[in-house]
């Protein structure tokens, strides 16, 4: 200070410089915890620059100032697409987890490659994947090192969460979709493990998780499923691509367990099962928007496989095309299964060139020959709407249980003809259906629903109350 009590310019100026160099401290320390604004890659030495950053304005490089983003090179990935990042991805995680709306970061250009995973919660609430890389699975059966696992990226336990950008998720399926169980076993790391086609791994599980958000991202070549989610709750899938070759076997596009309230729209799914199967437990699931093709279609099935109960309801597909797949919209139930399948609407679904565009199998059986049971998951509340297009083989197929007819079905405004390749055609077929025609239906073998009150026969000895939705 001055002698006249003025203060003196020069304590200021050496105030600002030490505010400035505490402040510069501070960004530096938060930076090198995974806190900063841009992404650190580290290379030989141990020493890091700035790397694999986008310069582009999307939303999702619009980060806000010192929020908090874990990137995987921060931790020590390499993501050279060889050597495995699974510790440095589950340490990214483990950081990210425990702290609110933080995002993780897979950098452009990257390709991690991750051994089979559980990234588990639960976490802080916000939590997002943020993928603009590829996440690249081991070559195949010989590089997995717990082969009997049954997912290979499996996320439990989640409130919250996200997974959105521009990156891929690559299953390395093709090593996978035609080895037999023999020669898988002589492949297993572990010798002493056995081994059946079931246990090829999903790509990518969610367990017991609840609003869940997948956007944007593209999975590809899984070993069997690419998306499945099981005992979840508030979903939506949006703007996804799912791709996997028509003939590789298994590869359903998603796959829906005991989840409810899910959403799964505006997405490009083609495979080598079904693009979506929904399954037992399943309630309020609406589908739009949807190109599937090659595939199986959209399928609900099959259910009651070895006697047991199966469930589902309010269930809608809308707006959706299917090319060249081997059904359209089908219903598929194990003979012997209990439950019921209720208040299900297709409606506005463009098929070309689909084997069976209408399809309801209550003699679902795969592989062999499967033995006549009485028992059957009911059917009822099946509303067929605005169904047009080409088919290959047979426009409609509805075989529903001796036992317990199919009914209330109800269809309007189908317009199906043969496409052009077509080569030998099949009748038409409505067996133990009943429900009316809303409207124009065409060939006028669709208009072959029966009408009346069908009585149901003595499905078996035991007491079906015990088996109810």
């Amino acid at each position: 200070m001055s002698n006249n009590g003025v203060p003196n310019p020069i304590h200021y100026w050496l105030l600002s410089i030490q505010i400035f160099l505490f402040s510069s401290s501070a960004l530096n320390a938060r930076t090198a915890h995974g806190w900063g604004t841009k992404h650190q890659n580290p290379i030989k030495g141990g020493s890091h620059n700035l790397g694999h950053g986008s310069s582009s304005s999307s939303v999702y490089d619009s980060y806000q100032p010192y929020s908090p983003i874990f990137d995987v090179p921060s931790f020590g990935a390499r993501g050279d697409g060889v050597s495995d990042d699974s510790k440095a991805f589950q340490v990214t995680w483990s950081a990210a987890c425990a702290v609110k709306n933080a995002t993780i970061k897979i950098p452009s250009k990257f390709r991690l490659l991750i051994s089979p995973i559980t990234l588990q919660g639960p976490c802080e609430p916000g939590l997002v994947l943020q993928i603009d890389g590829m996440i690249v699975a081991p070559g195949g059966p010989r590089m997995w090192l717990k082969p009997e696992l049954l997912q290979w990226i499996n996320f439990k336990n989640l409130h919250d969460f996200v997974i959105q950008g521009r990156g891929t998720i690559n299953g390395q399926g093709s090593a996978w979709w035609w080895i037999t169980p023999r020669i898988l076993q002589n492949q297993l790391t572990n010798r002493n493990s056995r081994y059946d086609d079931i246990m090829k791994p999903t790509a990518v599980r969610f367990y017991s998780s609840l609003n869940l958000t997948i956007r944007d991202i593209q999975i590809q070549n899984s070993p069997r499923c690419h998306l499945k989610f099981d005992n979840c709750a508030g979903v939506k899938v949006t703007n996804l691509s799912i791709s996997s070759p028509g003939d590789s076997p298994n590869t359903d596009g998603i796959h829906l367990q005991n989840s409810q309230r899910v959403e799964v729209e505006n997405s490009t799914i083609s495979c080598g099962d079904d693009c979506i199967s929904i399954q037992t437990g399943c309630s309020d699931v609406n589908i739009r928007n949807i190109k599937c093709g090659p595939g199986h279609g959209i399928s609900i099935g099959g259910l009651g496989k070895d006697g047991t109960l199966a469930c589902v309801s309010n269930i809608v597909v809308q707006n959706s095309i299917m090319v060249d797949t081997l059904y359209g919209i089908r219903i598929k139930t194990w003979q012997g299964g209990v439950g019921s399948v209720k208040s299900v609407i297709f409606s506005d679904i463009k098929v070309s060139n689909v084997k069976v565009p209408i399809m309801i199998d209550q003699f679902y059986c795969e592989g062999g020959t499967c033995r006549n049971k009485t028992d059957a998951v009911s059917l009822t509340n099946i509303t067929y709407n605005q169904i047009n297009g080409t088919y290959a083989t047979q426009a409609i197929h509805l075989a529903c249980s001796d036992s317990i007819p199919c009914t209330n079905i109800s269809m309007g405004n189908v317009l199906l003809t043969p496409s052009t390749t077509t080569k030998g055609l099949m009748q038409d077929l409505c067996w133990n259906s009943y429900g009316k025609s809303l409207a124009t239906v065409f060939p006028p073998s669709l208009n072959c629903l029966e009408t009346g009150n069908p009585l149901s026969k003595k499905a078996s000895n035991f007491n079906r109350t015990h088996f109810t939705c």
